[in-house]
């Protein structure tokens, strides 16, 4: 989500500004959630196919389907929400300071997702295993959970807008409600050292992501007889993708979202939405696709995602690594690095050396990989691939210009010595 945070960073507070701001917000308050309910009908009524109304007829009609939240899915999506909750509080794990806010302090964050996200896997298997529940839960009930979801992000963020108003320090709002809403207007909202965004970002999205694939699985098996190995190889790929996120948990607190963007409806839709109802398309489209692959089809696809997931584990290491210790040896030898009069250091070693974001290589090979296992009877599966490497080039090219900003002639000399973006020798 955060190339539509970058499309609202405001250059200068005028009313001008302000209007334009705002408008942009309601343009994304609208289309971000018709897209996703777009999405869920061409899966849910058209077998994956894209369509649009071509009639008023059929606007009607498409209109009428439109899922209404129910009492099921309420009771879901609160005891969902509850449970997570209960797990950020309690559940076991280290305590990990954040990177330096302006005044200087560091924010403490409980670093026990990796028990969670087990401990939640383990409860479902049991309660479906136990028949508590069926397998195919959240596929029976998904449209309604998709609204209920909605509701639930947009009635948050407006509490997030009030508590943020009326916090004693405000961290710089514009003159608009709209932009506000949308952006938010505190960095770090917290309850009593509970985090909301820190616990937003990862806890329930992330791990009903991996679960709604499973009822997917679980759906194509009550179907058919058979989960696909497209299937197993969707949810394995997602599964370990997740897995790795909670195992390395707390790089999440020098990322861009953490550190700099203000907690409100974008982010806090983005990822109560946007991520467990988008990202699990290639599954949904595979309930009603049942196919096989050959056997060197499934191994390439291994190798594919393995080769992704390593450039952007590795990567992400080296980085996370040198920032720990300067002089740890990168493939065998003492770090190159440009100082900054940030007072940083810019690495040049390892592959950041070859390619100044090769961890957004990794992650467009695995988002390829994703989606490869759909093959190619509609652009439906593929939509998480084209997303991400439109929202990770734009990324790119926010980072440099905060860079150059920040670093200056360092900066330039980096790019100089690593001239390629993501690609080495390409881009």
């Amino acid at each position: 989500m955060e190339t539509i945070a970058s499309a609202y960073v405001p250059a200068a507070p005028s009313v001008r500004g302000s209007w334009r701001q705002a408008m942009l917000a309601l343009a994304g308050l609208i289309a971000l959630p018709l897209v996703v309910y777009y999405l869920w009908s061409c899966v849910t009524f058209h077998g994956g196919a894209l369509v649009l109304p071509t009639s008023q007829e059929e606007l009607r009609e498409w209109l009428a389907r439109l899922p209404a939240p129910t009492l099921p899915a309420a009771a879901m999506v609160s005891c969902w929400i509850l449970l997570q909750v209960i797990l950020q509080i309690a559940a076991p794990g280290r305590i990990h300071a954040g990177t330096p806010l302006a005044d200087g302090s560091r924010l403490k964050y409980p670093m026990n997702g990796w028990f969670s996200f087990c401990f939640t896997l383990v409860l479902v298997i049991l309660a479906t295993r136990m028949g508590w529940m069926p397998a195919t839960l959240a596929y029976d009930h998904l449209g309604a959970l998709l609204t209920v979801t909605n509701l639930l992000a947009f009635g948050f963020s407006f509490f997030l807008y009030w508590y943020g108003k009326s916090s004693d320090s405000l961290e710089g709002t514009s003159r608009s409600f709209l932009y506000d809403y949308f952006m938010g207007v505190s960095l770090n909202p917290r309850v009593k050292g509970f985090d909301f965004k820190f616990f937003c970002e990862s806890r329930p999205g992330l791990i009903a992501w991996v679960l709604i694939n499973f009822s997917f699985a679980a759906e194509q098996f009550k179907r058919h007889g058979t989960v696909t190995t497209p299937m197993l190889l969707v949810c394995a790929f997602h599964l370990l993708y997740i897995a790795d996120y909670f195992w390395h948990e707390e790089a999440i607190l020098t990322t861009w979202d953490i550190k700099h963007e203000k907690f409100g409806w974008m982010l806090c839709w983005g990822d109560l939405v946007w991520v467990p109802f988008t990202y699990t398309l290639q599954a949904a489209y595979l309930v009603q696709h049942p196919h096989e692959l050959p056997w060197w089809g499934s191994l390439g696809l291994i190798v594919l995602n393995m080769t992704g997931y390593y450039l952007f584990r590795i990567s992400n290491w080296q980085k996370h690594r040198f920032r720990k210790d300067p002089t740890a040896l990168i493939w065998g030898k003492a770090p190159a690095y440009i100082p900054t009069t940030a007072g940083t250091k810019l690495l040049t070693s390892g592959w950041w050396g070859k390619a100044r974001h090769v961890n957004y290589l990794g992650d467009l090979l695995m988002g390829l990989a994703w989606c490869l296992p759909c093959l190619f009877g509609s652009p439906l599966p593929y939509f998480y691939i084209i997303y991400f490497l439109i929202l990770l080039v734009h990324r790119e090219r926010r980072d440099h210009a905060q860079c150059l900003r920040k670093y200056g002639v360092a900066w330039e000399k980096y790019c100089a010595r690593v001239p390629y973006r993501i690609v080495p020798g390409v881009y």
